[in-house]
């Protein structure tokens, strides 16, 4: 599966397009963004709960704890923005400590809702190319219940779509990777119909972004 999911992202990129995955655990962006070797630096904004930054979770280090320690390692991601850490488990502080110690930019959910969008954004170049890594569980537990590990305190529907605009409006989004939809906990369709409108603004926002620049 990551031989396949790395290999279709090339391929996507090579063909001048712009690659969107959806699905799968919080491990899969990790050949999603291996798919981008070769092409220009990217800054990966990771929006989540938990910041991913373990070298290994029981044995596995190519697992859903893993998944920005090993994009810490690809030689063409240049910077890494983490947006909305909150959950309990989101990390240890030696992996907190590896994040930093790396150049890992940390704007915790407290933050965003603090300072606004603006928090994450003052860390994104102007004309950067941006891939937006988007774990559901950032949304907070009333909004998105249909998560691995739903926690308050997230943020909402509205600041995610004004992140996603933002980083529309001052870089360049040049791929999107929407993981840890939990479909059974998802009583009433209302998660699913959440997720949807999430995506149809990322389509939005790139389609503004083809016909600016062409």
């Amino acid at each position: 599966n990551r031989r396949l999911i790395e290999g279709r992202t090339k391929a996507i990129l090579d063909a001048g397009a712009v690659p969107i995955m959806i699905g799968g655990d919080d491990s899969v962006p990790i050949p999603f963004l291996a798919g981008f070797a070769g092409g220009p630096p990217i800054t990966i904004v990771q929006v989540d709960a938990h910041i991913d930054w373990r070298q290994e979770r029981e044995g596995e280090p190519m697992g859903f704890s893993s998944t920005m320690r090993r994009a810490s390692e690809m030689p063409h991601v240049w910077r890494i923005v983490q947006a909305g850490a909150r959950g309990i488990g989101s990390a240890r502080q030696g992996e907190v400590d590896a994040a930093i110690a790396w150049g890992a930019r940390l704007v915790p959910g407290t933050a965003v809702h603090r300072d606004g969008v603006a928090s994450v954004l003052q860390h994104i170049e102007p004309e950067s190319t941006c891939v937006i890594s988007l774990d559901l569980d950032v949304l907070d537990s009333a909004v998105m219940p249909a998560v691995a590990y739903p926690s308050p305190g997230g943020l909402s529907f509205l600041q995610l779509a004004d992140l996603i605009a933002g980083i529309a409006t001052k870089a360049r989004i040049g791929g999107f990777a929407m993981v840890e939809f939990t479909p059974h906990k998802d009583r009433d369709g209302a998660a699913a119909y959440t997720a949807g409108r999430i995506l149809m603004h990322v389509l939005h926002q790139v389609a503004r972004q083809v016909r600016t620049r062409s």
